[in-house]
C-alpha cells in the first residue's frame, strides 16, 4: 500500500500525463526521418527515452524548487514542501529515470547515446536558470524542443538541419505557453528574487510576448512543411494548430487570468496530437503512393 502511494504521489509530481506535451512532437520527428513509420525497436526506445528524461527532469526540478515551493502559497502542496514524498526518495527517482534515459540512447545507436548526456544535463541545468535570466521560459522551450531533433538522430543516427526547423517549433511554443504560466506567479517571483518575462516585464505585455512566440512557432512550421515538401494534410494539422493557440489566447487577459488552469495546459496535450496526427496521415499517404 505504502508502494502505491509513493507511486502515486511520484506520477503526480511529474506530471506524467503533460508527458503528452513534447512526446507527438518526437514522433514527428521520427516518421520524417524514416518517412513513414520507424520500427518498432526505434518506437519503443524513443518512447522510453522521452518519458524517462522528463521524469528525471521534472522530479530534478521539484528538489531544485523546494524551498521556492514550500513558500509559494500556489505550489506549497506538491510531494516535497507537502511532505509525501522526501527529497532523498526523489533524489533516487532521478537517478533511476536518468540511468533509464542513458541506456535507452544506448538502445538506439551510438550517436545517440553519445548526445545522450548534454541532453540530459540540459534537462537538469533549466531548474537553475530562473534564479539568473528572465529568459529561462526559451531554455524550457529548447529543452522540450531538443525532442524532434533527438528522435531524428535515433532513427538516422544523423542529424538532418531541417528537422530544427520543428524544434525551434517547439522551443517557441513551449516558450510561450510557459510565459503564460508565469504570469501566475508575478508577485511571488519579485520577492523571491525569481526570473521570468513576467515578472520584468507585467502581465500585459507578456501576454504579447507570448503571441509572438506562438507565431514563430507557426511560422516554423510553415517553413517545415515546405522544406520536407509535406502536402494537403500537413498544412491542415498548421492551420488546426493556429485556430486553436488563437483560441487559447482568447481565454486570457490582463486582466482575467482565471482561465489559466489545468484545462487550458490540457489544450497544449491537444495541440501536439492534432499536428502530429495530421503529419502522420501525410507521411503515411505519401508512402503508400510510393508503393
Amino acid at each position: 500500500m505504502l508502494l502505491l502511494k509513493s507511486l502515486g504521489a511520484t506520477l503526480e509530481m511529474i506530471k506524467w500525463e503533460h508527458s503528452i506535451f513534447a512526446l507527438p512532437f518526437a514522433l514527428c520527428g521520427a516518421m520524417l526521418a524514416a518517412r513513414g513509420v520507424p520500427s518498432a525497436h526505434q518506437l519503443v526506445w524513443i518512447v522510453i527515452a522521452m518519458v524517462t528524461a522528463r521524469s528525471a527532469a521534472m522530479s530534478f526540478n521539484r528538489l531544485a524548487d523546494a524551498d521556492f515551493d514550500r513558500a509559494n502559497p500556489r505550489t506549497a502542496s506538491r510531494a516535497i514542501p507537502a511532505g509525501v514524498l522526501t527529497p532523498g526518495f526523489v533524489a533516487v527517482f532521478v537517478v533511476f529515470t536518468s540511468a533509464l534515459f542513458l541506456i535507452s540512447a544506448w538502445e538506439l545507436n551510438r550517436l545517440a547515446f553519445v548526445l545522450s548526456p548534454f541532453a540530459l544535463g540540459l534537462l537538469l541545468v533549466y531548474s537553475y536558470t530562473k534564479r539568473w535570466t528572465r529568459w529561462s521560459h526559451l531554455v524550457l522551450g529548447f529543452a522540450l524542443g531538443m525532442a524532434p531533433a533527438a528522435a531524428w538522430i535515433a532513427v538516422r543516427a544523423s542529424l538532418d538541419p531541417r528537422i530544427l526547423l520543428l524544434t525551434a517549433a517547439v522551443t517557441f511554443w513551449v516558450a510561450g505557453f510557459d510565459v503564460l504560466y508565469a504570469c501566475q506567479d508575478v508577485d511571488f517571483d519579485r520577492h523571491a528574487g525569481l526570473h521570468s518575462i513576467p515578472r520584468h516585464s507585467g502581465v500585459a505585455r507578456s501576454l504579447w510576448v507570448a503571441r509572438a512566440f506562438h507565431l514563430i512557432m507557426i511560422l516554423c512550421l510553415a517553413t517545415l512543411l515546405r522544406a520536407f515538401a509535406l502536402g494537403t494534410f500537413a498544412l491542415l494539422g498548421v492551420a488546426a494548430v493556429l485556430l486553436l493557440l488563437v483560441y487559447e489566447h482568447s481565454l486570457l487577459s490582463a486582466k482575467d487570468l482565471s482561465r489559466l488552469n489545468a484545462a487550458f495546459f490540457a489544450m497544449n496535450g491537444v495541440i501536439a496530437l492534432v499536428f502530429f496526427v495530421f503529419i502522420a496521415i501525410d507521411l503515411l499517404l505519401g508512402a503508400a503512393r510510393l508503393v
